[in-house]
Protein backbone atom coordinates (compact mmCIF):
# COMPACT_ATOMS: atom_id res chain seq x y z
CA UNK A 1 0.00 0.00 0.00
CA UNK A 2 1.24 3.57 -0.73
CA UNK A 3 2.03 6.24 2.26
CA UNK A 4 -1.22 7.40 3.94
CA UNK A 5 -1.89 11.09 3.30
CA UNK A 6 -3.48 12.99 6.26
CA UNK A 7 -5.77 15.53 4.93
CA UNK A 8 -5.63 17.33 8.00
CA UNK A 9 -2.55 18.65 10.06
CA UNK A 10 -2.55 21.58 12.59
CA UNK A 11 1.25 22.42 13.66
CA UNK A 12 2.20 20.84 16.92
CA UNK A 13 4.50 24.01 17.38
CA UNK A 14 4.59 26.89 19.83
CA UNK A 15 3.40 29.08 16.48
CA UNK A 16 -0.54 27.39 16.61
CA UNK A 17 -0.74 26.17 20.09
CA UNK A 18 0.52 28.81 22.25
CA UNK A 19 0.48 31.83 19.24
CA UNK A 20 -2.66 31.26 17.36
CA UNK A 21 -4.72 29.37 19.87
CA UNK A 22 -3.57 30.61 23.08
CA UNK A 23 -6.08 29.80 26.06
CA UNK A 24 -8.29 27.72 24.05
CA UNK A 25 -5.75 25.34 24.63
CA UNK A 26 -6.27 24.78 27.97
CA UNK A 27 -9.90 24.55 27.24
CA UNK A 28 -9.49 21.59 24.67
CA UNK A 29 -7.08 20.18 27.54
CA UNK A 30 -10.01 20.78 29.98
CA UNK A 31 -13.01 19.64 27.71
CA UNK A 32 -11.96 16.45 26.04
CA UNK A 33 -9.37 15.36 28.84
CA UNK A 34 -6.71 15.97 26.32
CA UNK A 35 -2.66 15.82 26.99
CA UNK A 36 -1.31 18.24 23.71
CA UNK A 37 2.48 19.36 24.39
CA UNK A 38 4.17 21.92 22.56
CA UNK A 39 6.59 20.20 20.08
CA UNK A 40 9.39 21.48 17.76
CA UNK A 41 9.28 21.31 13.86
CA UNK A 42 11.50 18.46 13.95
CA UNK A 43 9.54 16.34 16.56
CA UNK A 44 6.80 17.39 14.77
CA UNK A 45 8.25 15.53 11.53
CA UNK A 46 9.30 12.40 13.47
CA UNK A 47 5.42 11.75 13.97
CA UNK A 48 4.92 11.85 10.36
CA UNK A 49 8.14 9.48 9.19
CA UNK A 50 6.97 6.78 7.45
CA UNK A 51 3.29 9.19 6.14
CA UNK A 52 2.15 12.50 4.32
CA UNK A 53 0.18 15.12 5.77
CA UNK A 54 -1.25 18.72 4.40
CA UNK A 55 -0.20 21.38 7.40
CA UNK A 56 -2.45 24.10 7.72
CA UNK A 57 -1.73 27.33 7.96
CA UNK A 58 -3.77 29.44 10.50
CA UNK A 59 -5.27 33.50 10.43
CA UNK A 60 -8.93 34.10 12.45
CA UNK A 61 -7.56 37.23 13.70
CA UNK A 62 -10.55 39.23 13.09
CA UNK A 63 -12.47 36.83 15.04
CA UNK A 64 -10.06 35.75 17.87
CA UNK A 65 -7.58 38.64 18.10
CA UNK A 66 -5.14 35.91 17.66
CA UNK A 67 -2.30 35.58 15.90
CA UNK A 68 -1.84 33.95 12.82
CA UNK A 69 0.21 30.95 11.95
CA UNK A 70 1.46 32.51 8.41
CA UNK A 71 1.56 30.98 5.29
CA UNK A 72 5.24 31.88 4.58
CA UNK A 73 5.82 29.67 8.19
CA UNK A 74 3.58 26.87 7.21
CA UNK A 75 5.47 27.13 3.44
CA UNK A 76 9.07 26.84 4.77
CA UNK A 77 8.46 23.83 7.26
CA UNK A 78 7.32 22.36 4.57
CA UNK A 79 10.18 23.25 1.75
CA UNK A 80 12.26 21.66 4.69
CA UNK A 81 10.45 18.50 4.87
CA UNK A 82 8.68 17.71 1.54
CA UNK A 83 8.49 14.11 1.47
CA UNK A 84 6.03 14.38 4.77
CA UNK A 85 4.58 17.81 4.78
CA UNK A 86 2.00 19.12 1.70
CA UNK A 87 1.13 23.21 2.65
CA UNK A 88 -2.19 24.53 2.75
CA UNK A 89 -2.32 28.16 3.41
CA UNK A 90 -5.03 30.46 5.47
CA UNK A 91 -6.67 33.62 4.41
CA UNK A 92 -8.96 35.76 7.11
CA UNK A 93 -11.98 36.62 5.04
CA UNK A 94 -12.27 39.90 6.92
CA UNK A 95 -9.37 41.14 5.38
CA UNK A 96 -11.23 41.58 1.96
CA UNK A 97 -8.84 42.55 -0.83
CA UNK A 98 -5.51 42.38 0.88
CA UNK A 99 -6.74 38.04 1.89
CA UNK A 100 -7.34 37.40 -2.01
CA UNK A 101 -4.60 39.06 -2.38
CA UNK A 102 -2.24 36.96 0.28
CA UNK A 103 -4.64 34.09 -1.33
CA UNK A 104 -2.91 34.27 -4.95
CA UNK A 105 0.05 35.14 -3.56
CA UNK A 106 0.27 31.79 -1.13
CA UNK A 107 -0.56 29.31 -4.65
CA UNK A 108 1.83 31.10 -6.79
CA UNK A 109 4.93 32.35 -5.13
CA UNK A 110 4.47 29.96 -2.19
CA UNK A 111 3.26 26.88 -4.26
CA UNK A 112 0.81 26.13 -1.30
CA UNK A 113 -1.84 23.12 -2.58
CA UNK A 114 -5.32 24.80 -0.73
CA UNK A 115 -6.74 26.49 2.07
CA UNK A 116 -8.04 26.32 5.57
CA UNK A 117 -11.20 27.56 6.97
CA UNK A 118 -12.72 27.38 10.40
CA UNK A 119 -15.86 29.47 10.30
CA UNK A 120 -16.62 29.76 14.01
CA UNK A 121 -13.02 30.84 14.88
CA UNK A 122 -13.46 32.96 11.91
CA UNK A 123 -17.09 34.01 12.76
CA UNK A 124 -18.37 34.22 9.11
CA UNK A 125 -20.18 32.52 6.91
CA UNK A 126 -18.97 30.80 3.71
CA UNK A 127 -22.08 31.35 2.12
CA UNK A 128 -22.65 35.34 2.96
CA UNK A 129 -21.50 37.12 -0.77
CA UNK A 130 -19.67 39.26 0.67
CA UNK A 131 -17.45 36.88 0.48
CA UNK A 132 -17.94 35.38 -3.03
CA UNK A 133 -14.98 37.28 -4.86
CA UNK A 134 -12.48 35.12 -2.39
CA UNK A 135 -14.48 31.87 -3.52
CA UNK A 136 -14.02 33.26 -7.17
CA UNK A 137 -10.03 33.39 -6.30
CA UNK A 138 -9.55 30.45 -5.01
CA UNK A 139 -11.68 28.37 -7.66
CA UNK A 140 -9.45 30.18 -10.56
CA UNK A 141 -6.60 29.12 -8.98
CA UNK A 142 -7.54 25.45 -9.28
CA UNK A 143 -7.12 24.37 -5.81
CA UNK A 144 -9.22 23.04 -3.33
CA UNK A 145 -10.52 25.00 -0.08
CA UNK A 146 -11.29 22.53 3.72
CA UNK A 147 -13.72 24.01 5.92
CA UNK A 148 -14.52 22.92 9.60
CA UNK A 149 -18.35 21.70 9.87
CA UNK A 150 -19.83 20.49 12.71
CA UNK A 151 -19.52 21.85 16.85
CA UNK A 152 -16.36 22.70 17.86
CA UNK A 153 -13.49 21.85 20.72
CA UNK A 154 -12.33 25.88 20.61
CA UNK A 155 -14.34 27.07 23.65
CA UNK A 156 -16.21 24.21 24.33
CA UNK A 157 -17.61 23.93 28.26
CA UNK A 158 -17.10 27.41 29.01
CA UNK A 159 -19.54 30.13 29.07
CA UNK A 160 -20.15 31.61 26.00
CA UNK A 161 -18.33 28.91 24.34
CA UNK A 162 -15.36 31.57 23.71
CA UNK A 163 -17.60 33.36 21.96
CA UNK A 164 -17.75 30.65 19.21
CA UNK A 165 -20.88 30.23 17.09
CA UNK A 166 -21.99 27.00 15.76
CA UNK A 167 -24.43 28.48 13.45
CA UNK A 168 -21.36 29.43 11.09
CA UNK A 169 -19.90 25.70 10.96
CA UNK A 170 -23.58 24.36 9.86
CA UNK A 171 -22.51 22.02 6.69
CA UNK A 172 -25.61 23.51 5.19
CA UNK A 173 -23.44 26.87 4.53
CA UNK A 174 -21.04 24.58 2.25
CA UNK A 175 -24.41 23.56 0.20
CA UNK A 176 -24.90 26.89 -1.23
CA UNK A 177 -20.85 27.47 -1.75
CA UNK A 178 -21.01 24.24 -3.51
CA UNK A 179 -23.80 25.81 -5.36
CA UNK A 180 -22.40 28.75 -6.45
CA UNK A 181 -18.83 27.44 -7.12
CA UNK A 182 -19.12 24.11 -9.31
CA UNK A 183 -14.97 24.21 -10.35
CA UNK A 184 -14.05 25.00 -6.69
CA UNK A 185 -12.97 21.52 -4.94
CA UNK A 186 -14.57 21.90 -0.96
CA UNK A 187 -13.61 19.70 1.80
CA UNK A 188 -16.27 19.40 5.16
CA UNK A 189 -13.62 18.68 7.87
CA UNK A 190 -14.67 16.42 10.61
CA UNK A 191 -17.79 14.47 11.20
CA UNK A 192 -20.20 16.82 11.10
CA UNK A 193 -22.21 16.15 14.77
CA UNK A 194 -25.12 16.80 15.20
CA UNK A 195 -25.84 17.53 11.43
CA UNK A 196 -24.39 14.13 9.95
CA UNK A 197 -26.94 13.25 7.79
CA UNK A 198 -27.40 16.75 6.37
CA UNK A 199 -23.53 16.63 5.33
CA UNK A 200 -24.48 12.84 3.84
CA UNK A 201 -26.89 14.67 1.99
CA UNK A 202 -24.20 17.64 0.61
CA UNK A 203 -21.70 15.61 -0.48
CA UNK A 204 -23.98 12.90 -2.20
CA UNK A 205 -25.62 16.00 -3.67
CA UNK A 206 -22.27 18.14 -4.71
CA UNK A 207 -19.96 16.13 -6.80
CA UNK A 208 -17.56 18.92 -5.87
CA UNK A 209 -17.75 18.41 -1.86
CA UNK A 210 -15.69 16.03 -0.42
CA UNK A 211 -15.29 15.08 3.68
CA UNK A 212 -12.44 14.34 5.72
CA UNK A 213 -12.21 12.56 8.94
CA UNK A 214 -10.37 13.98 10.99
CA UNK A 215 -11.03 15.37 14.94
CA UNK A 216 -13.03 12.48 15.78
CA UNK A 217 -11.44 8.68 16.62
CA UNK A 218 -13.45 6.47 14.53
CA UNK A 219 -14.67 4.60 17.21
CA UNK A 220 -16.79 7.27 17.93
CA UNK A 221 -18.11 7.77 14.12
CA UNK A 222 -22.05 7.93 13.44
CA UNK A 223 -23.35 4.78 11.59
CA UNK A 224 -24.51 6.57 9.19
CA UNK A 225 -21.15 8.25 8.75
CA UNK A 226 -19.50 4.52 8.58
CA UNK A 227 -22.42 3.19 5.73
CA UNK A 228 -21.70 6.31 3.44
CA UNK A 229 -17.63 5.96 3.78
CA UNK A 230 -18.24 2.12 3.03
CA UNK A 231 -20.74 2.51 0.19
CA UNK A 232 -21.40 6.24 -1.58
CA UNK A 233 -19.13 8.56 -0.44
CA UNK A 234 -16.11 5.50 -0.30
CA UNK A 235 -14.83 8.07 -3.06
CA UNK A 236 -15.04 11.26 -1.52
CA UNK A 237 -13.84 10.61 1.98
CA UNK A 238 -10.60 11.41 3.44
CA UNK A 239 -8.26 10.34 5.56
CA UNK A 240 -7.21 12.91 8.78
CA UNK A 241 -6.70 13.01 12.34
CA UNK A 242 -7.04 16.96 12.90
CA UNK A 243 -2.89 16.43 14.78
CA UNK A 244 -2.05 16.68 17.16
CA UNK A 245 -5.41 16.29 19.45
CA UNK A 246 -5.50 12.91 17.68
CA UNK A 247 -2.31 10.58 16.58
CA UNK A 248 -2.35 9.30 13.12
CA UNK A 249 -1.33 5.68 15.17
CA UNK A 250 -4.53 5.74 17.22
CA UNK A 251 -6.77 7.36 14.25
CA UNK A 252 -5.47 4.09 11.31
CA UNK A 253 -6.07 1.56 14.34
CA UNK A 254 -9.52 2.42 15.17
CA UNK A 255 -9.97 2.93 11.59
CA UNK A 256 -8.88 -0.20 10.24
CA UNK A 257 -11.26 -1.99 13.20
CA UNK A 258 -13.94 -0.56 11.47
CA UNK A 259 -13.68 -3.59 9.48
CA UNK A 260 -14.11 -2.40 5.74
CA UNK A 261 -13.30 -3.46 2.58
CA UNK A 262 -9.43 -2.99 1.90
CA UNK A 263 -10.23 -0.73 -1.46
CA UNK A 264 -11.92 1.52 0.38
CA UNK A 265 -9.38 1.41 3.26
CA UNK A 266 -6.46 2.20 0.09
CA UNK A 267 -9.11 5.06 -1.37
CA UNK A 268 -9.82 6.65 2.16
CA UNK A 269 -6.15 6.58 2.99
CA UNK A 270 -4.46 8.13 0.09
CA UNK A 271 -6.01 7.75 -3.42
CA UNK A 272 -8.54 10.11 -3.11
CA UNK A 273 -6.81 13.11 -1.67
CA UNK A 274 -4.11 12.05 -4.17
CA UNK A 275 -6.55 12.59 -6.40
CA UNK A 276 -7.73 15.34 -5.19
CA UNK A 277 -4.20 17.16 -4.50
CA UNK A 278 -3.61 16.09 -8.59
CA UNK A 279 -0.23 14.16 -7.22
Amino acid sequence: MATPLDFHVHPSTAEYLTGSLGAFVDDLRDHFRLSVEVRSVDQMAADYEGMRGVLLAWDAETGTGRPAVTNDWVAGVCARYPDRFIPFASVDPWKGEAAIAEARRAVLELRMRGFKFHQAAMAFSPADQRFFPLWEEIQSLGVPALFHVGTTGLGAGTPGGGHMQLEYVRPIHLDTLGANFPDLAIVAAHPAFPWQLEMNAIALHKRNVHIDLSGWAPRYFAPELVREVGGRLQDKALFGTDYPFISPERWLREFRALGLDEAVVDKVLYRNAERLLGI
